[in-house]
């Protein structure tokens, strides 16, 4: 059996070397145009931060091999050739011209299986100035090495990153936090992490942005890139100007299907990916399709989309790898799970997010928050903020988002829900999920079993939610049906109790019999730090007779990791 790889980075490299395990016999042929071949592309910001030290090192194996043509053929038994472009299948005779980059010559390979993982390329938007020089995208270790050499050169000074996507907040914090420089950051949408996360968890990303020297701006809608002498001096968009010497577009990829679409395979007009079934067939059964370039199912909605990550890539090759060598593997398909880190904050989650649900038809979907302790208060390093998207009348759970330190503690947790999506849980579920404690380690109720609690008040309506941004709204314009109750202590409220009339302290331990003579002809919004203390108030109040009795998710930590003004 002759099988031909067309891409040897992620997908198709994992793909050839699995079927060499199993079947030592299979003669593979792997090609890429590019020089540079089986790497870490997820890396690249990292070596622009200086933590990954030569870009060599994205290319090495764990025992310090550097995965080269030369490696493949000696340690795998499998022949590369690198800086070959496949430029037409022709599906009837089983062979695939390429073309030598270097020399121009063409030849027809032939083969019995072929897989194609040709990877993506960049969105460039269709904005004027976008080929001028110091305008740059990062989907390449040549892209990562010719930005790196102007930042050891001196060369930049004004930064900006159009796209607060996954690399934009990646990329900001090598040119902020590791090289000192002042970054400005362009997002179209009203949000960092768009359709990933809700704005209840982005504000605070993006406050934690500014608060590290980065200049946010969202709603951005950019009318060019302006240059002076072929080279790149700023951004204007409908509101202003912002001078730059070095724009990055991190403004995401699109599928390399050129290849697919000549030879007449199945791709997607909806999403663009080549379409492949379980076992990554394409619509002919001798061509498999994986990686970056194909779409997938998302195990939530049931829809195909695309999700070009690394992690996907690699299991898809396995899967490729397998039935190839005669097996049976199949992927199901992704619950979307994600992870990455922003200066000292790990931002993940898995599922969908609350707009999303919204937008996909699940109209009784919401969402509940949790602000807690990753581990022990006594041993604790911080507080991180879990968000619980979920269908209010079903119960079904179908995403969940974290931010919180720049620990394990966000992993854990989005490995944790990422494996129980699988299985379809309800917000019961959660409250049920054993987890390990151990005060180093986690609290004795695990902040995912906390945020399904508070899911669960809220499908059984213990509690009226209210919004921060409806609570500082009124506050500001000095509503007087608005009454805040802080039940934390005398010495917590004191400054919100002075700056606002309206705004009063009744300490938890004493608030039993104190809310007794609270008005009833006001809209009482009961506050606390995060919330704990809160609800217990909200709930005696109830028994009380109260009926306008609210309270918002987060507490007053929330309002402040906004950067708003609340003490």
């Amino acid at each position: 059996m002759r099988v031909l790889v067309i891409g040897a980075v992620a997908c198709g490299t994992r793909a050839a070397c699995r079927l060499k395990r199993l079947r030592p016999d299979a003669e593979i042929l792997m090609i890429d145009q590019d020089q540079y071949i089986s790497y870490g592309g997820c890396g690249m910001p990292y070596y622009l931060t200086g933590d990954v030290s030569h870009i060599d090192e994205l290319r090495r194996t764990t025992f310090h091999a550097i995965r080269d043509e030369r490696f493949f053929k000696e340690a795998k038994g499998i022949e590369v050739l690198t800086r070959v472009k496949a430029e037409e299948i022709d599906r009837r005779k089983k062979t695939v011209k390429v073309r030598w980059l270097d020399t121009g010559k063409t030849e027809e390979i032939g083969y019995d299986k072929l897989v194609l993982a040709t990877g993506t390329k960049p969105k460039v938007p269709p904005i004027p100035g976008v080929d001028l020089e110091g305008v740059h995208t990062l989907s390449n270790l040549h892209d990562a090495i010719r930005i790196k050499e102007k930042l050891v050169k001196g060369e930049v000074k004004n930064p900006l990153v159009i796209g607060a996507g996954f690399i934009g907040l990646e990329v900001v914090e090598a040119f902020g936090e590791s090289w000192g420089l002042p970054v400005t950051l362009l997002e179209y949408f009203p949000q960092v992490l768009p359709r990933l996360i809700d704005p209840v968890l982005s504000r605070i990303v993006e406050n934690h942005l500014r608060n590290k020297g980065v200049k946010v701006v969202l709603n951005a809608r950019i009318k060019e890139i302006v240059g002076e002498n072929g080279k790149v001096v700023g951004v204007r968009t409908e509101d202003g100007f912002y001078p730059a010497d070095l724009v990055l577009l991190a403004t995401g990829v699109i599928p390399n299907t050129d290849l697919a679409k000549q030879a007449g395979l199945l791709v997607s007009p909806l999403t663009g990916g080549i379409v492949v079934n379980e076992r990554m067939q394409t619509s002919d059964p001798d061509i498999y399709a994986g990686g970056d370039c194909v779409e997938v199912v998302h195990l939530i909605t049931g829809k195909r989309m695309l999700m070009p990550q690394g992690s996907l890539a690699n299991k898809q090759g396995r899967v490729i790898g397998t039935n190839l060598a005669g097996g049976y593997a199949r992927f199901k398909g992704t619950i979307g799970a994600f992870i990455l880190k922003c200066f000292d904050m790990s931002i993940g989650g898995c599922g969908i997010s609350l707009g999303v649900a919204k937008a996909e038809g699940f109209v009784d979907a919401t969402y509940a928050l949790n602000i807690q302790h990753e581990r022990a208060h006594f041993f604790s390093i911080g507080c991180s903020y879990y968000n619980l998207v979920f269908d209010k009348r079903t119960g079904k759970v179908l995403g969940f988002q974290s931010v919180g330190p720049y620990t394990d503690g966000t992993l854990a947790r989005v490995h944790a829900m990422s494996t129980l999506l699988l299985q379809k849980p309800s917000v019961a579920d959660l409250v049920e999920l054993e987890l390990a404690y151990s005060p180093p380690f986690n609290t004795a109720l695990d902040p995912i079993n906390v945020v399904g609690h508070v899911a669960e008040n809220l499908i059984f309506e213990r509690f009226k939610p209210i919004e921060w941004e409806e609570v500082l709204r009124r506050l500001r314009e000095r509503d007087r049906d608005l009454l805040i109750v802080d039940v934390r202590t005398p010495e917590e409220a004191k400054e919100m109790v002075q700056r606002y009339p309206n705004w009063i302290n009744l300490p938890y331990q004493g608030a039993k019999e104190a809310i007794k003579t609270l008005p009833k002809d006001k809209d009482l919004v009961v506050v606390c730090s995060v919330g704990t203390r809160s609800y217990e108030v909200v709930r005696w109040l109830k028994a009380e007779g109260y009926d306008r009795v609210f309270m918002p998710m987060g507490g007053v930590v929330l309002a402040k990791s906004w950067g708003e003004d609340v003490r």
